[in-house]
Parts: C-alpha cells; sequence; structure tokens
C-alpha cells in the first residue's frame, strides 16, 4: 500500500513537470516567433507576419498593420509597398524603396515576369516594354503590344527616359542585366522612378522561379490569385517526387559566338529540374569562381568534351542561341559532338526559345524531360523539340 502511494506520487510529480515543460516550451516557441524575425523595423508600423516560402530562397514578404508590406530582395534591396491613399511613415530608413500603390504604369525589361503577369492577368498594369513585340513568346503580351496597350520603351540598357517620364512610369522592374549599365539604374531613380531588381534566375530549385508570382501579386494587390496559382503549378514536384529516377545523364548547353561551351552551373534551377524529371545533370564540375558569380558558366570545348562525352541525352538550350533544327547544325559548331553517345545513339534534344519566358509554367519543362527520360510521347511536350 505505501509502495503504491509512493508511485502514484511519483507519477503526479512527472504529470506536473511534463504540464510546466510544456508551458515552457510555448511560451519560448512563441518569443521565439515574436523575436527572431528577420522583418525590418518600421518607424510606425508593426510587423505581423512573414510569407512562408516553398522554394523560393531570393526575396523574403513581410507584412505590416494597415497593409502595408515590404518585399526584401537580398543583395538588390528592399522595397515598401505604400497602399493606395496612404503616406510612406516617417523616419523610414533612407535605403528602403516606397512603391506607392497603384503600380499601373510599369516599365517592364525583366523579361522573365511577363508571363507571372500574364497569369495574374494583371497586363494592365505593365504599360511599357523593353522588348519589341516580335521578341515576345507570351502570346497575351504580343497581343497586348500589337492593340497599343504595352508599348516598347527602348531596351534595358537605352530605355527611353522622356517616354517614361512624360507616360507617368511608376515602377521599373529590372532583371539583374541592369548591373551591367548601373548608369542607366541610376538615371532612371534620379527621374523618380524607383527601380525594383528581379533576382528569379538565381533560384536554386524551378519552381522558386514561379514563386516570384508571389511578389508580383502583391505589387497588384492579387494575392491570393498568386497563391493559387503557384500551388497549381506545386502539383508537378507532388506528382514526380515518388518517382525513381533513371540514372540516365543529361547535358543542357549552347555554343557561344566564341566557341566556348555555356552551361548551367550544378546548383542551378535548370539540373534541379532534370533531377526532378528523373535525371542526372552533367558536367558535374565547373570552374568554382566562375560558379559563384554566374547561373551560366562557360568552358572550353575540350572539358565539356571530357564530361559529357558519355551524358545519354544533350539538350542545347536554344533560350539564348538559336534552337538547333539538326544534328548536322550541331555538328557545325564543332565536329567533336561526333564522338558523343547521345549523338551516335540518336537522343539529341533542342529546348526552344519560349522556355527562358515561360516562367509561369516552369513544371512543364519538368514533365518535358521526364517524357525524354522514359520514352514518352513527344507531341505532349511543350518545350522540348528532338532532333535528327
Amino acid at each position: 500500500m505505501k509502495e503504491r502511494s509512493i508511485r502514484t506520487l511519483w507519477l503526479s510529480l512527472l504529470m506536473v513537470c511534463f504540464f510546466v515543460a510544456g508551458i515552457f516550451s510555448i511560451s519560448m516557441n512563441v518569443k521565439a516567433a515574436d523575436t527572431d524575425s528577420s522583418a525590418p523595423e518600421i518607424p510606425g508600423l508593426t510587423f505581423e507576419s512573414e510569407m512562408q516560402n516553398d522554394f523560393a530562397e531570393c526575396f523574403h514578404i513581410y507584412y505590416y498593420n494597415d497593409d502595408y508590406t515590404l518585399i526584401d530582395v537580398p543583395d538588390s534591396g528592399q522595397f515598401l509597398l505604400v497602399p493606395e491613399g496612404k503616406t510612406a511613415p516617417d523616419g523610414l530608413d533612407s535605403d528602403i524603396v516606397v512603391l506607392q500603390k497603384p503600380l499601373d504604369n510599369i516599365y517592364l525589361a525583366a523579361t522573365s515576369a511577363m508571363s507571372l503577369f500574364s497569369s495574374l492577368d494583371a497586363l494592365d498594369n505593365i504599360k511599357f516594354s523593353s522588348l519589341q513585340e516580335s521578341g515576345w513568346y507570351v502570346e497575351a503580351a504580343k497581343q497586348a503590344m500589337e492593340d497599343g496597350s504595352i508599348v516598347f520603351a527602348g531596351k534595358y540598357s537605352e530605355p527611353d527616359y522622356e517616354l517614361l517620364v512624360n507616360s507617368g512610369c511608376n515602377l521599373a522592374i529590372e532583371s539583374t542585366m541592369i548591373l551591367h549599365t548601373p548608369k542607366v539604374k541610376e538615371m532612371i531613380e534620379q527621374m523618380g522612378i524607383p527601380v525594383f531588381m528581379d533576382r528569379s534566375s538565381y533560384e536554386s530549385h524551378p519552381l522558386g522561379r514561379t514563386e516570384w508570382i508571389k511578389v508580383y501579386g502583391e505589387m497588384v494587390d492579387k494575392r491570393d490569385e498568386a497563391k493559387a496559382f503557384f500551388d497549381e503549378q506545386s502539383k508537378v514536384i507532388s506528382e514526380l517526387k515518388d518517382f525513381k529516377n533513371t540514372e540516365k545523364t543529361v547535358a543542357f548547353f549552347y555554343i557561344s559566338t566564341d566557341g566556348s561551351v555555356v552551361v548551367r552551373k550544378p546548383t542551378d534551377y535548370v539540373p534541379k529540374m532534370i533531377e526532378i524529371a528523373g535525371g542526372r545533370y552533367v558536367p558535374e564540375q565547373v570552374d568554382s569562381e566562375e560558379e559563384t558569380k554566374r547561373s551560366s558558366v562557360p568552358m572550353t570545348m575540350e572539358e565539356f568534351y571530357t564530361q559529357a562525352i558519355d551524358a545519354d541525352y544533350l539538350v542545347y538550350n536554344g533560350t539564348i542561341d538559336d534552337p538547333i533544327n539538326s544534328v548536322d547544325e550541331l555538328l557545325q559548331k564543332s565536329e567533336l559532338f561526333a564522338d558523343f553517345k547521345a549523338v551516335k545513339e540518336g537522343n539529341v534534344w533542342c529546348a526552344g526559345k519560349y522556355l527562358y519566358q515561360a516562367t509561369d509554367i516552369v513544371g512543364n519543362m519538368i514533365t518535358d524531360l521526364h517524357l525524354m527520360l522514359t520514352g514518352g510521347d513527344e507531341s505532349q511536350m511543350t518545350f522540348m523539340t528532338k532532333i535528327d
């Protein structure tokens, strides 16, 4: 009887300890949520929550009271979205760029973002393009330029400053190519037009690029639509997650005008697409110094030959260079391709021009690669063409 009482006492004490520990753990978690956020402090505003990204690593979105939103793009800047009818808070850090809504006269020079605006049904917010009509593969953008609702305002390196100012441009969305012409960025900003830099091409996961639709959804007040669209594209990953890898190797490249072979670095989103689709990317080794600077890396034909001669598939990147239409065209670029396993076995493919602009449907490219690796129906492919 006495032993049973002691045992009961010990059990009671243990339960109390677990209860106290649970309360302590909960309080600690709440505190962590309150204090560990990297959200910038903004005078006069109260931080409320942070958007949780599924794949994207190159942007963060923070929500504050009264519908203020801050977009943080590391290595590019921080941008405060100010609701229509309201003003930027006093004492705002001078490094934070104010984007006053509505953002309805946008100059779009980051071509990869056009498809995202199109998928949001927000092309009405775009008024100026850095590409001529003939340069667009996004049909809705091409149509908008045909009917004049979007006009050419000069390429990113030579914008029509007068047109932008006189037409009330209230935001320039640039790719990182603008870093090659810093004076242009400076000039646009001096005219009172804020510059937002899209870094989606630096995402390591293919759906990280598509997730940038959430950034633009915030800009045009279509947050729910952006989430719904992205969730639909994410289904591609869930459909392939249990697929057994074929272990077949795929080289994705193009030949530059100087004769070098331009590949994607192994940590880039293209190798990730190949992996998700069921393949292995080659080459595995690229110049480490170059790799840290850019997503595309040049190598000599000899280096490429050594690492990719036994690749099961060659995919020519026609998004930058002109697509190839025959194996003979590939051999004209280098006779060494005749030694490649993929050429001998008839496994040469080409990715078309539309791929880079189709940020909204990168999942389709994963599907294309999956079909290629498994002998699927070529007619079901969106971007890929078999080359004979």
